[in-house]
């Protein structure tokens, strides 16, 4: 649940250190996912709180800006189908583009609560996928090669 590394990096760790998968996966999920519908539905009110305040302003003011531009460039490309965007832009492993800075983006963005943590979560699923298979891939020439 550390962010910026949530379950992209606790499948890389599980997979490198010969965790049991299934569990594995299951808790990085589950961390992944469990503070989604709080980040939902008070992120942006906090954060609207604190970005004045003289100690957290610049880190609110931060979490905000990439909040909001998360938003715009997802329903720039997105058009009609924003909650399949929401789904890629959780889904594809990339720096800055997790399951909380998609939700943070769906709350700037007023989409439908339930809808978006399910495409949130199908794209926490998608990453998972996607990191076991890298994982494993680079893992397994690792072993390969010593």
């Amino acid at each position: 649940m550390v962010p910026l590394i949530e379950l992209r990096g606790a499948i890389p760790y599980a997979v490198g250190f010969d965790l049991p998968l299934v569990p594995s996966l299951i808790l990085a999920v589950i961390g992944n996912m469990l503070p989604v519908p709080f980040i939902f539905l008070f992120a942006r009110r906090i954060l609207e709180w604190g970005k004045d305040k003289k100690y957290i302003g610049g880190f609110f003011r931060w979490c905000l800006e990439k909040g909001e531009k998360g938003g715009r460039k997802l329903e720039a490309k997105a058009g009609r189908g924003l909650y399949v965007a929401l789904l890629l832009f959780v889904g594809i492993p990339l720096p800055g583009t997790g399951a909380w800075t998609g939700t943070l983006a769906a709350s700037f963005l007023n989409m439908d609560f339930k809808k978006s943590v399910l495409y949130v979560m199908l794209g926490v699923l998608l990453a998972g996928a996607i990191m076991l298979v890298a994982s494993l891939g680079v893992f397994g020439a690792i072993s390969l090669a010593s």
